[in-house]
């Protein structure tokens, strides 16, 4: 069993991020390879890639749940400790990647050298930006025809609204890539075409490239001393910045940039890790300019009613948070935690604040994908799997009895597809449910409930490849053969208008003490996006206790989950209590929470109540003579045109399309365009429905 305390400024925690097919399993296992951790190239065409170890990873070549290691890399003689977690790509599994955000220090962002920034690399990189995550991008497949790295560099400052900080260019072109130019070193360096890249030359630039890298370099320098005063001071005096000097101010511009709204300065490096080329000084810039848990500072958490924070330190009290729970074959449930301050031990108890509950530390692991090596103890800037936490789920904090701190959690969307699910077989569905509900516990866009009508399990996801991955799941790992329903769509309910003073008493008798509650409320649309609900309380004069409250939110809360129209669950509702009444003997929580209850089924009645339908925005990329075919098919799906472009010789439409219309489309356009057409799809917003939908 091992125990080490780290010395905070070489560890990186860090994800790779990107959309489906850049490459960005094949650039993990590029760097697993190159730092030791593997002793071959795993590839993910072949299905055996390190980081996708799930059945279903393999079977589709995509990367599902992320997958956590560790690896050392030596910079200047330094040994760096760098945490890595691999992301997945599919807009369908972003939640995994925005749990994932949550924990880390920092990220690099890997673009096709040829698709640009595509939809789900937008999607990330605005998850990103909510966490405060510095990154570095990596522009990848340079080898590949029509690559083009400086169009990739135009379009991460025209759609991320980045500033990037171009620090390589490409040496070569398509087949002809055979390695990188470091523009702070003015170096090149070249790979030999065979081999696993492991070795390569650092040479002079070609002369044929030399007035190309002296005026990137004037335009990186420029760039740096725009956001940089010690760059700035050199400039203006008419000093050239040492080598030394460069590195240190794109460092911390590109840490700064995680605390920044105003601007994200962002170091582009490039190569091709399918040709092993230009992984190791990505490797040196993660290194370089990514900051440590010490750059990123004290974490902020909540206590007594207050704010604490909690520093980077082994002496501070514990402070972690629990960001994914998963289980493990023979061995049970694992929950992956980043301790933030003070120590984890073996053993120890630990407190949850959220559920006020005792948790035992049995087992403390270091992960690699699916392969675990036992520690003794985790300190402050570790992402470790720890083993014996029965109640602890996604998103909530284990800390010191002692020293009670609440940190920040996560949220996350709510499903948009639905499916029913029933085991073949009757006597399976007790297995069944063990497994929907371990699959729940690990997932949080994975949702179950129990149709009121039919008696059915639904479940319910953010697109048809989760809840197909799902089913999979369920059937390998309970080993129930699962009939599945067709796929409908997880609508929402909400109000068209405000509705005032709307009443409900509550009085019953049935010998002995009664049931008595009367409130009146008022109702009125949130204009909020992310808003779902919200509780006011303007009762005054007594004329409801203030134990009652509580009960009246409690019994609308429960109302919104099953709404007027259809059953679908309400959003964007906001509940005024007016007034009310109590019997010092017949009122209770049960009486007030049904009255609450009653009251904002009638208010929502009368509120003008709508359905509400996900609209998804579609991204589908077509040759131009096909255009005409799939404009006039959005159309005809109800969909909306917001603009068209071109890329790489292809015509790019972009639509908003409802979700309804959306099922069998990869057959659909597949026939409009001999196959030769491709799409992306993700959650954008909800809208009106049709009254028939």
């Amino acid at each position: 069993m091992v125990t080490t305390v780290l010395d905070l400024a070489t560890v990186r925690n860090i994800g790779i991020m990107a959309h489906i097919d850049a490459g960005k399993t094949t650039v993990t296992e590029r760097i697993l390879y190159y730092t030791g951790i593997s002793h071959r190239i795993g590839e993910v065409h072949d299905g055996a890639a390190t980081m996708d170890y799930l059945p279903q990873e393999r079977k589709r070549g995509i990367t599902i749940t992320s997958a956590a290691t560790t690896c050392h890399w030596s910079l200047s003689g330094t040994d760096h400790v760098v945490n890595i977690i691999d992301t997945p790509g599919h807009v369908d599994f972003t939640v995994e990647v925005e749990r994932c955000l949550r924990v880390l220090d920092g990220a690099v962002a890997v673009f096709d050298g040829v698709a640009g920034v595509e939809p789900q690399s937008e999607t990330v990189w605005r998850q990103a930006d909510r966490y405060g995550v510095p990154r570095i991008c990596f522009v990848n497949k340079l080898d590949r025809a029509g690559a083009d790295f400086h169009r990739c560099v135009d379009m991460i400052a025209d759609r991320l609204g980045a500033v990037p900080l171009v620090v390589q260019l490409p040496l070569g072109a398509e087949d002809g890539f055979t390695g990188v130019l470091d523009l702070v070193s003015r170096r090149a360096l070249v790979w030999d075409g065979a081999g696993d890249g492991e070795e390569f030359a650092v040479t002079a630039v070609p002369a044929e490239h030399a007035e190309a890298v002296e005026r990137w370099r004037a335009r990186l320098v420029e760039t740096v001393a725009e956001h940089d005063e010690e760059i700035l001071e050199l400039v203006v005096a008419g000093a050239e910045p040492s080598r030394e000097r460069l590195h240190a101010a794109i460092r911390r511009l590109t840490i700064a940039s995680g605390r920044s709204d105003d601007v994200t300065v962002t170091p582009v490096f490039c190569g091709t890790a399918l040709r092993n080329k230009g992984v190791q000084p990505l490797l040196d810039g993660v290194v370089r300019y990514l900051p440590s848990p010490l750059d990123v500072g004290a974490v902020e958490g909540f206590a007594n009613g207050g704010t604490v924070t909690r520093g980077p330190s082994d002496t501070e009290p514990l402070s972690a948070l629990a960001f994914k729970v998963t289980s493990a074959r023979h061995l049970g449930r694992l929950t992956f935690v980043r301790v933030y301050s003070g120590r984890l031990e073996t053993g120890a108890t630990v407190l949850n604040p959220v559920r006020g509950r005792r948790e035992r530390i049995g087992k403390i692991y270091r992960m690699h994908a699916d392969r675990r090596e036992e520690i003794g103890s985790a300190g402050a800037g570790d992402i470790v799997a720890v083993l014996g936490l029965k109640q602890t789920t996604t998103g909530e904090t284990l800390c010191d009895e002692r020293a009670p701190v609440v940190l920040e959690s996560m949220e996350f969307p709510a499903p948009v597809i639905e499916v029913a699910v029933e085991p073949r077989a009757r006597g399976d569905q007790d297995r069944l449910g063990a497994a929907i509900a371990r699959l729940a516990e690990e997932d949080p866009s994975f949702q179950v409930r129990t149709d009121p009508e039919t008696g059915q399990t639904v479940i319910g996801g953010m697109g048809e490849l989760h809840l197909e991955v799902l089913v999979d799941r369920m059937k390998e790992e309970s080993g129930v053969e699962v009939a599945v329903g067709r796929p409908r769509v997880a609508y929402r309910e909400t109000i068209r208008r405000a509705v005032q003073k709307v009443g409900f008493t509550l009085r019953r008798q049935t010998g002995g003490h009664g049931q008595y509650a009367k409130v009146q409320i008022s109702v009125e649309p949130i204009t909020a996006d992310d808003a779902t609900y919200e509780f006011v309380n303007e009762v005054t004069g007594g004329r409801i206790p203030k134990e009652f409250i509580p009960s009246v939110d409690a019994g609308c809360q429960e109302a919104m989950r099953s709404g007027v129209l259809a059953g679908h669950e309400m959003v964007g509702v906001r509940v005024i209590l007016q007034d009310g009444d109590f019997h010092p003997v017949d009122s209770s929580e049960p009486a007030f929470r049904i009255a609450g209850a009653q009251a904002f089924r009638e208010a929502v009645r009368r509120a003008g109540p709508v359905l509400l339908e996900p609209v998804m925005a579609v991204e589908v990329t077509t040759p131009e003579e096909h255009m005409g075919d799939i404009i006039g098919d959005i159309g005809a799906r109800r969909g909306r045109v917001r603009g068209m472009r071109e890329r790489s010789g292809a015509r790019v439409v972009d639509a908003l399309v409802p979700l309804a219309e959306m099922f069998g489309y990869v057959g659909d356009l597949r026939g409009l365009t001999s196959g030769r057409a491709s799409y992306t799809m993700r959650f954008d917003s909800y809208a009106e429905a049709p009254r028939d939908a």
